[in-house]
């Protein structure tokens, strides 16, 4: 049986994660999967007004890194929402279930990234290749991934800031060169599903936001987490938020609604097509690639820590804390196992409703918890309620959407997926005698 040690108290290595490399794996994890892969699927109930739906996404990001930031400040600890749903619940069944759904969450995010960077790769290809090569691209990548992780949170860094300094000085080219194609009037084309699917868009689109979850799981790796976590989780958001909203805006006016549906699966390479010809479809398309792949990377860099932690205080097998050469984890193996599986099951449009649906499940449930701590961290609880109130509002009109449209399967997984979380922790605790607490909230 695993002894519990506090949360926090994985004697990481103070300073191999600057406020820069930070900042760049939170925006490596948001920008993986919103202009490259969701844009289209949310174009079919927000219409042009994709740019909207990414402000309102955005806006109810802002009061969970609000609460985050300050849990983070307060512990740092590269468990991340881990260490903080202990703190918040106590080491009992709501906290051990919520973390392993959490970390299996995180899973269904890289699906979805690796399912994006697939796509991009097959109409990069100059000739066609079988739908199951998809398949194969995307297990390909998360194998590869997994390695570059092994070797140590420095280099996830170093990599993060590189990828996303490339990223960013394409999509700049694409801005200047769009400003001289794009047509305003496209704004007025009829389509989508009014304010409604506005908000069904937005909650799509809640997985765009996800990786300033994964920024707390470097607050170990800081010297000064106190100063440093709030300001590299501000900023990703910040920069995350501009460019989803310029970019999807230029997208709208540069080409017609239809064709954003039509080609949802590449629809910001074809846009890179409209302003610049084929050589934009390409460097778009590059572009894509590094930001699907640098999702992978980041995600899975927050995940093996998150499996590191659980692990240590007894909520997941201590084999997940045993390192595997220089610094990996059996968590990050099974993290990568896992996210091929959903690679090779589940579709793109799927595993992005089911990612979204699970963070906002587990960021309102950290909220929650948070009022607990508010007297701690000094946060301020009007601010923590609208973050509880605002993820549930979203759930609902997401997971409403995905029962009215189908598949079944999405929406039946992802519950199937919170049960089993329950059900894993508290068959785990009778197995190795842990004692198995409820720890009702009390706010």
């Amino acid at each position: 049986m695993t002894t519990a040690t506090p949360a926090g108290a994985d004697a990481p290595k103070k300073g191999a994660i600057t406020v820069a490399s930070a900042t760049a794996i939170g925006v490596g994890g948001m920008m993986g999967a919103g202009l490259y892969t969701l844009v289209g699927l949310a174009a079919t109930t927000a219409g042009v007004w994709i740019p909207v739906a990414f402000l309102v996404g955005g806006f109810v990001s802002l009061f969970s890194v609000y609460s985050y930031a300050k849990l983070g400040a307060k512990f740092p600890s590269r468990g991340g929402a881990a260490a903080f749903l202990i703190r918040c619940f106590g080491d009992g069944l709501i906290a051990g279930g919520l973390n392993i759904f959490q970390f299996l969450g995180w899973i269904i995010a890289m699906a979805l990234y690796a399912a994006g960077f697939a796509g991009y790769a097959r109409d990069l290809l100059p000739f066609d290749t079988p739908d199951w090569s998809g398949k194969v691209i995307g297990v390909a990548l998360v194998v590869v991934l997994v390695g570059v992780n092994m070797i140590g949170s420095k280099l996830v860094g170093r990599s993060e800031l590189f990828v996303i300094g490339i990223e960013l000085a394409i999509i700049a080219i694409f801005v200047v060169a769009s400003f001289f194609k794009a047509d305003p009037d496209r704004f007025h084309q009829v389509g989508g599903d009014g304010v409604i699917g506005i908000l069904f868009a937005a909650g799509l689109l809640y997985v765009t936001y996800e990786g300033f979850g994964v920024v707390t799981n470097s607050a170990g790796d800081m010297k000064n987490p106190a100063k440093e976590l709030p300001r590299a989780m501000y900023q990703a958001l910040a920069i995350v938020i501009v460019v989803y909203v310029l970019v999807s805006a230029l997208i709208v006016m540069l080409l017609p609604l239809s064709g954003i549906v039509e080609n949802q699966g590449h629809v910001f390479a074809e846009a890179g097509r409209a302003a610049l010809g084929h050589v934009g479809f390409v460097v778009i398309g590059a572009a894509a690639l590094l930001a699907t792949a640098s999702g992978v990377n980041a995600t899975l860099f927050g995940d093996a820590n998150l499996a590191f932690t659980v692990a240590k205080e007894g909520e997941m097998p201590e084999d997940f804390a045993r390192g595997v050469w220089h610094s990996g984890t059996w968590g990050l193996l099974i993290a990568g196992g896992l996210t091929c599986a959903f690679v090779v099951f589940f579709p793109l449009s799927a595993v992005g409703q089911m990612a979204s649906l699970a963070f906002l499940i587990v960021y309102g449930t950290v909220s929650l918890g948070h009022l607990r701590l508010a007297d701690q961290t000094g946060a301020k609880r009007w601010l923590l309620w609208l973050a509880v109130i605002l993820n549930l509002a979203l759930f609902c009109l997401l997971l409403g959407y995905a029962i009215h449209t189908g598949p079944a399967s999405t929406w039946i997984t992802l519950l199937v997926v919170l049960v089993f979380s329950f059900v894993a922790e508290y068959v785990y605790r009778r197995i190795t005698g842990r004692h198995l607490t409820l720890h009702p909230p009390r706010f």
